[in-house]
């Protein structure tokens, strides 16, 4: 045993020096590496500053071939010192790197630039003055003018393209300038002058805008299309005398936005389309304000809408598709714009046009199918990212979603609204398309609102005097609209909390949480409400049926009358449905789901169906049993017993609840302690039903003590029964509410009853709640012994 512990202490002391010599392996390796990083720095600075580089250190003797690794110093390699990489980048980087900052030389921009820029624009703003001035003085006549207006912009054309050579960015100026100039006459001599047919003055303008296109593109100058074609904007507002001449102006306006359009295949210069777009819709968007006349020109201004909406579409997607480059922020906005101020100016001309109004939704129809069709090109050819396409394709839903409301009715714009949001949810989940479940949230949330502006449209509207108003009890279109609805609400519920298809929304975790209860709780609402109108609507129905006019009477008067007990009969069916949908809720969720906060939920719920039932249930049974006792309108309806027997089947659901919340205390998905609250709430109703009942029977027996002498000996004795149970059972809070509800008997006895009661009822009255009191104070008594084992448990427990 001795020689294998020798053996092994041998084998440690090689295991440390080998596992010394890796460490001081590994530290070289480490140091080499940097020292060669560093010198790479150096030189590369040096030949960046043109300076003489340093040079490099004196690389040590390799020490790989060292006995022991403590031989390794490195107080002569800094960057072995830099355990971390940031030390070793800090000492790689030296801090004399970076380049200085080059000043701007401003008297270089403005003398080169920007004085060039603004002198054109001088020039031709003196230009247009002077012409002006000749015209209102008619110093030249018009022909010369126009002679020397051309001549001056050929000239100052010529001049630019000679000086091209030598200084290109002067030169574009000039240029552009020429071309404002050109536009400028061709305009003058058409729209003021005449003397040019308006096939030429278009064929120059259109010559003029190929050659600023061309120009544009052969000095790769934004300044040339910037000034010599958004510049052109200006010379209608210059030159107008208010002659009416709408459309030329618009053909003018849209032979430049050509250009700008062609030139978009090439170049992206977003100063250009943002100028071209915001001056063109600005003209048109006056004109519409200012002088538009339907009459007049309802084509006119159809036509160039259409024409300017589709030179701005093709104009942004122009240079998108063809480089396929990424959308910004800004093209996004663009592309929005366009399309909503096409839509909008649009409706807005239709709407004023006797026949436009009928075809409005067709024209929102069209502006989806436009867009659709985009979208379907780019997907099939693959010719942008997937973003684009997203985009555009939400235009087609948008548009569809605008169309629904605008061209039909009612129902059928809930119902597309819910199938449109299940399509756009069911695609954002399994597509994994954030773009598409955003829009479906808003669809879901206009689908809802729409089905209740349908029901306030659909129900209660029904007179008597018009049968074809009637809705057949479940078998009409608002509760298949309704049940359609769930439908598509279900299928998004189902998507939701299927595990295969997670949201990509995952960073907004307070929506989805908002959305796994929003969805269920619109689920349970529609449902709820969708059968109780429905039930409501047939006993309204009957109501309004039931009016019978007298004959005019002697005096010429006639009488109404309406059978009131149905509004009676409404009440209570609209409560035990109340009563059976949370039960049924309840024992579903008991059964299937066990889900904890619809436990919470539903069992507040059922708090408020069994406090409905009492309150107002109750007090509409009494209303049914004195009109049978009292036989009111009896010679116009037809009072049967069920007037005093649907107490009994209320007694039924409110039975069911009651055994619904009794079932929710044994589950262990509910974690609070719900023993005492129950007894509390199943005596609280034993005791409010057998009080209705001893009144209702006392009623048919036609005695007047029901709500003195009846109710007061009741509750004494159910006091009672009270004790003994508490005391049998073990339960403290039944022995308390006993006391308090014989507290409540004896304050009604002193202050109610005796005020009006005989002297054998006051004598019976006294007697009986006094032997009750004995009788309690009996039991105390005996079982004190069970009362004070039962506290000292407690105390223990």
């Amino acid at each position: 045993m001795a020689d294998h512990q020798d053996q092994i202490n041998e084998l440690l002391r090689k295991l440390d020096l080998l596992s010394k010599k890796q460490e001081g392996f590994a530290q070289e390796i480490s140091r080499l590496s940097m020292e060669i990083n560093t010198l790479k720095a150096v030189d590369a600075h040096a030949r960046w500053s043109s300076e003489a580089s340093t040079a490099p250190k004196e690389v040590s003797p390799d020490p790989i071939e060292a006995a022991v690794p403590e031989e390794i110093t490195t107080k002569d390699y800094p960057l072995a010192q830099a355990r971390t990489p940031k030390a070793a980048m800090e000492y790689m980087v030296p801090k004399e790197v970076a380049p200085p900052k080059a000043k701007l030389d401003l008297e270089k921009f403005i003398g080169e630039n920007l004085i060039n820029k603004i002198g054109i624009a001088i020039t031709v703003i003196g230009v247009a003055i002077g012409a002006k001035y000749s015209i209102e003085h008619n110093l030249i006549n018009p022909l010369t003018r126009i002679i020397l207006g051309y001549l001056a912009g050929i000239g100052l054309l010529g001049f630019g393209i000679k000086l091209k050579k030598n200084y290109e960015s002067y030169s574009a100026v000039l240029v552009s300038g020429a071309m404002t100039i050109l536009y400028f006459i061709t305009y003058l001599a058409y729209s003021l002058y005449g003397l040019i047919p308006q096939a030429m003055a278009f064929g120059l303008m259109v010559g003029f805008t190929a050659f600023t296109v061309v120009a544009a593109l052969n000095y790769n100058k934004q300044v040339i299309a910037l000034i010599g074609m958004v510049g052109a904007y200006a010379v209608p507002f210059l030159l107008s005398e208010g002659s009416g001449q709408v459309a030329v102006l618009f053909s003018y306006v849209a032979i430049i936005n050509v250009g700008i359009m062609v030139i978009a295949f090439r170049k992206y210069w977003k100063p250009l389309y943002y100028s071209s777009f915001g001056l063109t819709w600005l003209l048109y968007t006056s004109w519409c304000l200012l002088d538009y006349r339907t009459h007049l020109h309802f084509g006119l201004a159809l036509t160039f809408l259409c024409l300017f909406f589709v030179i701005f579409y093709l104009t942004f997607l122009a240079y998108k598709l063809l480089q396929k480059e990424q959308f910004s922020r800004a093209d996004i906005l663009l592309l929005l714009a366009n399309s909503f101020i096409f839509y909008g100016i649009g409706y807005g001309l239709l709407n004023g046009h006797e026949t436009g109004e009928q075809l409005l939704g067709l024209f929102t129809l069209g502006n989806a199918v436009i867009h659709f069709v985009v979208s379907a090109t780019i997907y099939r050819k693959q010719l942008a990212d997937k973003k684009l396409f997203y985009l555009i394709a939400g235009l087609v839903l948008v548009f569809i979603t605008l169309a629904i409301p605008v061209q039909l009715d009612g129902n059928w714009v809930t119902l597309l609204w819910a199938g449109e949001a299940a399509l756009l949810f069911w695609i954002g989940r399994t597509k994994q398309v954030a773009v598409y479940e955003w829009m479906s949230y808003p669809l879901m949330i206009l689908a809802f609102f729409s089905l209740i502006q349908d029901w306030s449209m659909s129900y209660n509207y029904y007179n008597f005097e018009y049968p074809e108003m009637r809705l057949a009890p479940f078998f009409n279109i608002q509760f298949l609209s309704s049940i359609l609805f769930l439908g598509a609400f279900g299928f998004i519920n189902r998507i939701h909390h299927n595990q295969k298809y997670s949201s990509v929304l995952k960073n907004k975790g307070g929506l989805l949480q908002l959305m796994s209860l929003a969805i269920p709780g619109v689920l349970l609402l529609v449902l709820y409400y969708a059968l109780r109108l429905e039930i409501e609507n047939y006993w309204q129905q009957l109501y309004f049926d039931s009016t019978i006019t007298n004959s005019p009477n002697p005096e010429g008067y006639s009488e109404s009358h309406s059978n009131t007990d149905l509004l009676s009969f409404k009440n209570i069916w609209v409560i035990n449905f109340s009563l059976l949908f949370v039960a049924v809720l309840s024992f579903v969720n008991i059964r299937k789901w066990r889900h904890t906060l619809l436990a919470y939920t539903s069992l507040v719920l059922n708090l408020l169906a069994i406090a409905a039932f009492l309150v107002v249930g109750l007090y509409e049974l009494s209303v049914l049993r004195e009109s049978y006792l009292s036989k009111n309108l009896a010679e116009y309806y037809k009072l049967g017993v069920f007037h005093l027997g649907i107490r009994y089947v209320c007694y039924c659901f409110a039975a069911l609840v009651l055994a619904a919340c009794y079932a929710y205390r044994r589950q262990d998905f509910v974690k609070r302690k719900l023993n005492v609250a129950f007894d509390l709430l199943l005596h609280l109703v034993i005791l409010w039903v057998a009080s209705s009942e001893l009144i209702n029977w006392m009623d048919i027996a036609n005695s007047t003590q029901s709500y003195k002498l009846g109710l007061s000996i009741l509750w004494g004795v159910y006091a009672l029964l009270l004790i003994a149970l508490g005391i049998w059972s073990s339960k403290q809070h039944l022995r308390i509410g006993a006391i308090v509800l014989f507290g409540l008997t004896l304050i009604k006895l002193f202050f109610y009853d005796i005020s009006h009661l005989d002297t054998l009822a006051k004598t019976i009255v006294f007697v009986s709640l006094g032997v009750l009191l004995l009788i309690i104070s009996f039991l105390y008594n005996k079982y004190k012994h069970l009362i004070t084992d039962e506290r000292t448990d407690e105390i223990d427990g």
